[in-house]
């Protein structure tokens, strides 16, 4: 494996690198440059930069050429659907406003019966009301409100991160599904 000159930095993921990943994955016909990327997460281009790095060498992305470089799905999946609980679990706190997360959001509200309000990303343009829970990213709640397909995907990684084992076994199946571009409902 070649790590492009970063092989003695200790390198570790860090949260937002499933941010800038899905937010690729959610969009794959596009092709995103470090500053596009930057604008619509509400990222510095340094951190997205960094952030591609450090997937790379965590072997969720492969950089083919300078800024040519792309999510490797599999490893994706099996990073939220394993992983991403434990490396960066979520915190509930009090009832606030927010924008929904979670079983809060399709496909998952669609599929499951609540049992009370749904999570929200505690964000002064939220929608809806119930117990706040810290994201992924502190700018993912921003990204979510003016990008529906990534919201799904955050709210996905959401209910994996702190739902009870059926939940987290239905969002799996929509994860699968949304990353390997078929019907969940399949």
């Amino acid at each position: 494996m070649r790590y492009s000159g970063i092989a003695n930095m200790a390198m570790s993921l860090k949260p937002q690198e499933l941010l800038v990943l899905l937010k690729v994955c959610a969009h794959p016909e596009r092709k995103f440059t470090f500053a596009a990327l930057s604008k619509e997460l509400s990222m510095s281009a340094a951190e997205v930069h960094a952030s591609v790095k450090r997937a790379v060498v965590a072997g969720l992305a492969v950089q083919r050429g300078r800024g040519d470089w792309q999510p490797i799905r599999p490893a994706l999946q099996e990073f939220l659907l394993h992983g991403a609980r434990y490396a960066f679990p979520a915190e509930v706190g009090a009832v606030k406003r927010g924008v929904p997360t979670s079983y809060g959001v399709p496909p998952l509200a669609g599929a499951l019966l609540g049992g009370g309000d749904a999570p929200v990303w505690a964000h002064p343009q939220g929608s809806a009301r119930g117990p706040s829970l810290s994201p992924i990213y502190r700018t993912a709640p921003q990204a979510a409100l003016a990008d529906p397909a990534l919201h799904q995907l955050l709210a996905l990684l959401d209910a994996l991160r702190t739902g009870r084992a059926r939940e987290r076994e239905l969002a799996g199946k929509f994860v699968l599904a949304a990353l390997s571009g078929l019907d969940a409902a399949a």
